[in-house]
């Protein structure tokens, strides 16, 4: 009599469940003194650097085969930006959630932020050691920030049941994504690279986390460095 045996199998997302490829933008320009980025509803709304642009490139090449079936941006023309790629590729026009827009930063918008971080101010440590944004001056509070991005992200997973969707938006908003999917302390998936590549599956009120901060489409992706070379002085995250 032969025995019955049961094999591993690859991950396969659950009938009606929402596949979220979630990819921040690429490289901003840089802030320069006494040139403030120009404001968008109070947010600093840089455009894309060279390099970006390069990485935005990649972006589309390596999401252009993997069935998205919409896409979406922020307000902020960065990640409009960084999805014109794949827009292009799959022919899918870009729709806008504002609410997955970045945190606010209150009083270090226009780029300010990356300064204060280069320069070591003492509330920048202030805000990783609490791990709070709202540290900053007139920044965004807590609550409030976590609660529009739940209720963006909430809105795309219910337009989108059974349907792959690629979501561009910001390094802040994909660390608070993951913080609500895992239970995570606030700061544990700040960091991110730009255009690297976070992937949920959001199913029955519940979140699988795939991937996070896939960068194998980008130069040196898969290198690992003993050293990373953190941007804006250190913090490993720049508005």
């Amino acid at each position: 009599m032969t025995r019955a045996s049961y094999r591993q199998h690859r991950y396969q997302a659950p009938a009606g469940a929402t596949e979220l490829l979630v990819v921040r933008h690429g490289a901003s320009e840089p802030a320069v003194p006494g040139r403030p980025f120009p404001l968008v509803g109070g947010h600093g709304d840089p455009a894309l650097a060279p390099e970006g642009r390069e990485q935005a490139e990649r972006v589309g090449a390596r999401l252009a085969d993997q069935g998205i079936d919409a896409i979406y941006v922020t307000t902020l023309r960065r990640t409009a930006e960084t999805a014109a790629p794949l827009a292009e590729r799959t022919g899918l026009v870009p729709r806008v959630e504002a609410d997955l827009r970045e945190v606010h930063l209150g009083d270090w918008e226009g780029g300010q932020f990356r300064v204060k971080v280069a320069e070591g101010d003492p509330i920048v440590a202030r805000m990783f050691a609490e791990e709070r944004w709202d540290a900053i001056p007139g920044a965004e509070p807590q609550d409030a920030y976590a609660a529009r991005v739940a209720a963006g992200l909430g809105r795309i997973v219910a337009a989108h049941p059974g349907e792959r969707v690629a979501v561009f938006t910001h390094g802040g908003v994909i660390g608070e994504v993951l913080r609500q999917a895992t239970g995570s302390r606030p700061f544990a998936f700040v960091g991110g690279d730009n255009a690297g590549i976070t992937h949920l599956v959001a199913t029955d009120g519940r979140w699988v986390v795939r991937r996070f901060n896939d960068t194998s489409h980008l130069p040196g992706g898969l290198d690992v460095d003993p050293v990373p070379d953190l941007p804006e002085g250190g913090s490993g995250f720049s508005a």
